[in-house]
């Protein structure tokens, strides 16, 4: 059985075609920097287009996401999907059976198939891009919450609020990618359409006083909000999936920081990089189709 996965993040469309064994057997991707719905619906059809042998469809995309409906009351860094009914449309559109799941879970649960947490019942993931996502596996199981909003990691503060403008103070303004080029471009005096996070990066490496500061408060603030996760969750093990993870010595960099705190828990990089929103999706879809047989 092939399965169409689709990722959706804050500026690229992956789109692919799958197995009921992870195996992704063609792949692509799309710029959706524009954040707009109604591209984003016309790729994912003109992908089934090309590829006819699909039997289902797999989504994997930001935001507060009923699993059960395929709703996104909040799309997350592309709002243009609030309050829509994406798995009705996609089912409508296409008459073919559709599961709808967060990104980040769909991280969670790749690595959980397929990676290195097979063998755990306890662990987080962290998904550092254009935003923050975040995910609980706790005694064998995805965490949902109340309103399938466990896990928004992005939320934490980072410091305390001076007043009721707390967005300024949470891991989404100062542990993205994002973040890191705002953070840099706002010292620089420049644009940060200027600048993107490797630009930043390569300026810490060769010594700029200005990129020095900017990357260890981004490490600082991403340590101390493990702190806080390994306080709560005491996982076996936290792995963290997005662009972040490509650069060498990122772990490394992490640990020395993790080490003022004494976090001693295990903290690595997603199996599958940029594969697991996909492979995490047809995870997702194929639970979805063997519960409803």
């Amino acid at each position: 059985m092939n399965i169409a996965a689709f990722d959706i993040g804050g500026t690229s469309l992956k789109m692919g075609v799958t197995d009921t064994d992870g195996n992704i057997v063609t792949s692509d991707s799309v710029d959706i920097s524009d954040n707009s719905r109604d591209k984003i619906l016309q790729e994912i059809l003109s992908w089934l287009e090309k590829n006819p042998s699909c039997e289902g469809i797999a989504i994997s995309i930001p935001g507060y996401v009923d699993p059960d409906s395929g709703f996104i009351s909040m799309g997350g860094t592309i709002r243009d999907f609030d309050q829509f009914h994406l798995r009705k449309w996609l089912q409508e559109n296409t008459s073919l059976p559709t599961s709808v799941e967060n990104d980040a879970h769909c991280a969670l649960l790749a690595e959980r198939w397929l990676g290195k947490a097979k063998k755990l019942n306890d662990f987080l993931m962290l998904t550092i891009g254009t935003g923050l996502g975040g995910a609980a596996f706790c005694n064998g199981a995805l965490i949902r919450g109340g309103r399938n909003r466990a896990g928004e990691f992005g939320c934490l503060l980072t410091s305390r609020p001076a007043d009721s403008n707390i967005e300024p103070h949470t891991m989404s303004k100062s542990c993205t990618m994002t973040a890191l080029r705002e953070n840099y471009a706002r010292a620089m005096k420049i644009s940060p359409d200027e600048v993107t996070g490797k630009d930043v990066f390569d300026a810490f490496d060769n010594g700029d006083e200005t990129a020095q500061k900017v990357v260890d408060g981004f490490y600082n603030d991403l340590a101390a909000c493990l702190y806080n996760l390994v306080s709560v969750f005491d996982p076996q093990s936290v792995f963290i999936g997005g662009g972040i993870t490509e650069r060498e010595p990122f772990l490394n960099e992490l640990a020395d920081h993790l080490k003022k705190y004494g976090v001693e828990t295990p903290v690595d990089a997603a199996t599958y990089g940029n594969d697991s929103g996909m492979l995490g999706a047809t995870y997702y879809f194929l639970q979805t189709e063997q519960q409803h047989r």
